[in-house]
């Protein structure tokens, strides 16, 4: 650490920090950058009309410490506000925060090192403690064990593998392949999936370098953007690319899982082109059927690697794992002629 220390501790980053009525939580975040041990850092506070003590609170701690932006956006909506706040970013390095969130003090000095130390990556997360309910603790926990490319790159069509105030990027990115974009999709999301689709290497710090808080106004709750087949949409694009791209098949798939809410989801997949050849499924109710999504075999009675693609598509907790050891069984490779979707 010490010798990443020294390699680092002159790299300036700037903070990208918008907020909307978040007096309840904002001390906290203030605090925690204040106490990071990087001295580098310049915040970028941008308002999002909030109408409560926000921007006094900013006000104050810009202070104690000078190289603060303060910013008011020109229009509501995360978007605008982050955006606005990329307008001005001038270090070479850009970390996300939330206001709702804490940043454990070496979080910066950290993120910085890696980047540092590995030029061929461009984005660099960090895995999260939380105070969230269950349902998200196993979100988490998935999260937290996608640490280098190739598990983040595999696992990009499942769900965003990485938590948004978490990361810290090249500001060269924005340049090259654009910044947030407004639409019918969580912008976070849509970013990773469109920079991993130009070929930007992704990784996480192997720390708990974030405390993520689940406030109930929190826009992964009350955003519609945010719903699942804002998600599935526009993942789909994006797959359809990758299949282009690594599927001997290109854009013709078989798809594990032939039960009603998986094969709702999947017909979504030919508004990009996408050919559904057939259903895969172990419940012997389902075997030997067709219906207007297509036929279900059994595993054994599966195309083979060599003569098919398989999506392994099934959601439910724990058998993503399970399918896709049956596919290993059968001479399936992950990334190769198989991957995990949902």
């Amino acid at each position: 650490m010490n010798n990443q220390h020294a390699s680092s501790s002159g790299i300036a980053v700037d903070v990208l920090l918008p907020y909307r009525n978040a007096a309840t939580t904002l001390s906290a975040c203030l605090e925690s950058l204040a106490a990071q041990t990087l001295p580098t850092w310049r915040l970028i506070a941008v308002d999002d009309q909030s109408s409560d003590d926000s921007a006094l609170m900013i006000e104050a701690f810009a202070r104690r410490f000078p190289r603060i932006v303060r910013l008011s956006s020109p229009e509501p909506g995360l978007v605008a506000a982050l955006n606005a706040g990329l307008k001005v970013a001038e270090a070479p390095l850009i970390a996300r925060m939330d206001a709702d969130d804490v940043m454990h003090p070496e979080r910066l000095e950290r993120q910085v090192a890696w980047l540092v130390g590995h030029p061929e990556t461009g984005v660099i997360g960090c895995r999260v403690a939380t105070e969230h309910p269950p349902g998200l603790r196993h979100y988490i926990s998935w999260s937290n064990t996608l640490l280098d490319h190739e598990a983040i790159a595999r696992a990009r069509f499942i769900e965003s593998p990485l938590i948004h105030p978490t990361v810290c990027f090249r500001h060269e990115l924005i340049d090259r392949y654009g910044g947030y974009q407004t639409g019918d999709f969580p912008e976070d999301y849509e970013l990773w999936l469109r920079w991993l689709d130009a070929g930007v290497r992704f990784a996480k710090v192997d720390a708990e370098l974030l405390t993520w808080r689940d406030p109930p106004n929190r826009l992964t709750r009350t955003d519609p953007r945010y719903r699942v087949e804002a998600f599935f949409d526009i993942k789909a694009g994006y797959l359809a690319r990758w299949l282009d791209r690594h599927s001997p098949f290109k854009r013709r798939v078989w798809v594990w899982g032939a039960g009603y809410e998986t094969r709702r989801r999947v017909r979504r997949l030919r508004a990009h082109g996408i050919v559904l050849e057939g259903f895969i499924d172990v419940d012997p109710r389902k075997i030997g059927t067709s219906n207007q999504d297509g036929r279900v075999v059994a595993p054994e009675e599966a195309p083979g690697p060599e003569h098919g693609f398989v999506l392994a598509a099934v959601g439910s907790r724990g058998a993503r794992e399970l399918i896709a050891a049956r596919l290993h069984a059968l001479g399936y490779r992950e990334g190769a002629s198989f991957l995990a979707i949902a």
